[in-house]
């Protein structure tokens, strides 16, 4: 690990780390050197995994944490972060024609108002001790679309978008606000589809011809939360194994 990379010294926290993404999110920032926290609605999972990394010799505790819900937030944020992985998110998939207007507004309600209102709680705290990074987790979904992910796509689209307008307010307070938009990842959530037909079908469409794996995102994200980004604010990362560049 380079000197730029290294987070000794520096606290996080990491939305939606109950598992998945998050989860590896958080283990890569410990190894680094952070204290992470880790945040879900899941006070025992994510309790759970924290013990795990101090078991491992890392730094990390949980915290339960709604993005919905604003007492929630303040609670969870009352001390100070250097660094935030606002990766908390839901799906909604289903037809646009039958998705029920609730439902999507479940999704916008998590993906991006959820989002914004943990950056800034992270921002103001950020900006009284002297700056942070925020890396809010977007998707390839947010450059480009695909079926039946018509509230997913919308929610990411508009992270990217507030990705550059926060980062354009915050820089003056010394945050920087990234986003990283990742391609199909496979995880044990996905991973049964992806041995499917149709699953197969799309992983031959990605250039590389294999899924990202969890690890091929520790780089850019540690890049984007770490000094070696310092000049980086506003840009959105994309890690996809060159899917957005394939023909249409």
């Amino acid at each position: 690990m380079s000197a730029g990379t290294d987070l000794s010294g520096r606290r996080a926290l990491v939305t939606g780390a109950s598992g998945g993404l998050g989860l590896h999110f958080a283990q890569v920032l410990a190894a680094a050197g952070a204290d992470v926290t880790l945040a879900a609605r899941r006070f025992d999972k994510v309790e759970a995994a924290a013990k795990a990394i101090r078991d491992g010799g890392g730094s990390a505790q949980g915290v339960a944490l709604d993005v919905t819900d604003a007492a929630s937030i303040e609670a969870a944020m009352a001390e100070p972060f250097d660094i935030l992985v606002n990766n908390a998110g839901i799906s909604g998939t289903g037809a646009a024609m039958d998705l029920p207007l609730d439902a999507f507004e479940d999704v916008i309600r998590t993906n991006l108002t959820g989002a914004f209102a943990v950056a800034r709680a992270a921002a103001r705290g950020m900006a009284d001790d002297g700056g942070g990074s925020i890396v809010n987790i977007a998707s390839i979904l947010g450059h480009r679309v695909a079926g039946h992910v018509a509230a997913y796509a919308a929610a990411k689209a508009a992270l990217v978008q507030l990705t550059k307008a926060l980062a354009l307010e915050w820089a003056r307070h010394g945050v920087r606000v990234n986003a990283l938009s990742p391609g199909y990842v496979e995880t044990p959530i996905n991973a049964e589809f992806f041995a499917t037909e149709a699953g197969q079908a799309l992983v031959r469409r990605i250039p590389q011809r294999r899924l990202g794996r969890m690890s091929d995102l520790d780089g850019p994200l540690l890049l984007l939360a770490s000094d070696a980004g310092a000049y980086m604010t506003g840009h959105s990362l994309v890690v996809d194994g060159g899917h957005l560049c394939s023909s249409l």
